[in-house]
């Protein structure tokens, strides 16, 4: 007998996660490329660049939590709504500052308005895709990151060349707005679409979840500090978010003084790492999401594919004694890829384990303790670099950075392996 057609409308939701996380990859980034210009603009030294970048960081930790709980009460549709228009009159508004402070301002605005995205993002996915689905759905809208870091030093020195720095704010700031047009067209919670067939309705709700739409009271994130399923994410972000940020802020550095590298040419070898993170994320969600539907259970197959992705990121310990560039290029560029899939499995452990009322303030809780590692760590990094190079010996200082890299997934994954070990389902937890 034949089987019914399911339907694919929950791809076209994925889609525009997808956009709207490029989109907000692409104005994240647009100041450290400007920075040459709006350095003799301003007359900034390194320590105002430094403080603009700590104050986004910081806000964008604040937002984190404040963002999950928001969507938890009003929505994904609505609280994704607001996340972006924060953040692209944020972003357009960097074109009308005139002092150092205003760019300050104007970049917390930013962080705020962009740490909405994930928390949205994860709970949309939630609602509209099952469990065999999420994490390939997350690695997908997730890879929207590489895309951005891969789009951004291509669109903006072109808009800076054209027209100039005020205009490329003011163009990239913009399409957010553009993003939000299709968002209100398309997006609508399950129940409430008409365009989701009932096929595709009873395949969405096949783990047999409580239907969105629902009347549910979202649960306090004090509550959730306390259950271990939290700290399953929690552990799994502040352990190796800091690695990201590490990857996307100071591999060009380490390729300029390692290999001399000219860093005001585009340069192919950032180009080929920042590519390989797109199909990390991708073949990552894919991996765990391939296991469930070859019966394993969603939190074994998840563990597995954090696993995997450990023993992926663990040659980069070996990139420093490699005097090959490509060879370096390839070790990283598995290294970078793997960590994107790391990401789009410990996102998706969060909609697995709790109802659809308390995702993103988990993802929030969550993501705030991996901004927090996010912002400390560049002390670690400046701190170590500063030391060898000043022995004359600064590869060095990138040779330790590149243990930690490797290890800190190891250890995040035995960490999240004991939590996980006899735990109790979260309703049955928050009865205790």
């Amino acid at each position: 007998m034949e089987q019914p057609k399911i339907g694919n409308y929950r791809w076209i939701i994925c889609a525009l996660l997808f956009f709207a996380t490029t989109i907000n990859y692409i104005d994240r980034q647009i100041l450290g490329l400007l920075k040459p210009t709006l350095e003799v603009e301003f007359n900034w030294t390194e320590s105002d660049y430094a403080n603009i970048v700590m104050i986004f960081a910081a806000c964008y930790a604040l937002g984190y939590i404040v963002f999950g709980n928001i969507i938890d009460k009003i929505g994904s549709k609505m609280g994704y709504a607001v996340s972006i228009v924060v953040w692209s009159i944020a972003a357009i508004l960097h074109a009308f500052v005139k002092t150092t402070f205003g760019f300050g301002a104007v970049r917390a605005l930013l962080g705020l308005g962009e740490s909405g995205n994930f928390p949205a993002a994860v709970k949309a996915t939630a609602e509209w895709f099952p469990k065999r689905e999420r994490a390939l759905a997350t690695g997908i809208f997730n890879s929207g990151t590489s895309i951005g870091a891969v789009a951004a030093p291509i669109l903006v020195p072109w808009l800076l060349g054209a027209y100039g720095w005020q205009e490329a704010f003011l163009i990239t700031g913009a399409l957010g707005f553009v993003w939000l047009i299709f968002w209100w067209l398309f997006y609508e919670i399950p129940s409430r679409h008409k365009k989701v067939s009932p096929e595709e309705y009873a395949y969405i709700h096949i783990d047999n979840e409580v239907v969105e739409g629902e009347d549910q009271s979202p649960i306090h994130w004090t509550k959730l500090l306390k259950l271990r399923q939290s700290w399953v994410f929690i552990v799994g972000k502040f352990l190796t978010d800091p690695i990201w940020w590490f990857f996307l802020f100071w591999l060009p550095s380490y390729f300029a003084t390692t290999f001399d590298l000219d860093l005001k040419k585009p340069s192919l070898h950032l180009a080929i790492v920042y590519t390989a993170t797109t199909f990390g994320s991708i073949g990552g969600g894919y991996l765990s999401s391939y296991l469930i539907k070859k019966g394993w259970q969603p939190l074994r197959a998840r563990k597995m594919a954090l696993l995997i992705v450990a023993f992926a990121v663990l040659p980069i310990i070996l990139a420093q004694f490699a005097s090959n560039v490509w060879v370096v290029v390839g070790i990283i560029s598995i290294a970078a890829a793997a960590h994107q899939a790391w990401s789009a499995n410990i996102f998706t452990v969060v909609s697995d384990m709790f109802p659809k009322r308390a995702v993103s303030s988990v993802v929030g809780i969550g993501g705030m303790a991996g901004s927090l590692g996010s912002t400390f760590f560049p002390l670690v990094v400046g701190a170590l670099l500063d030391y060898y190079k000043g022995v004359g010996n600064i590869g060095a200082g990138y040779n330790v950075l590149f243990v930690i890299c490797g290890l800190a997934y190891f250890l995040a994954w035995i960490i999240i392996h004991f939590l996980t070990k006899n735990m109790k389902p979260v309703e049955e937890a928050l009865k205790d």
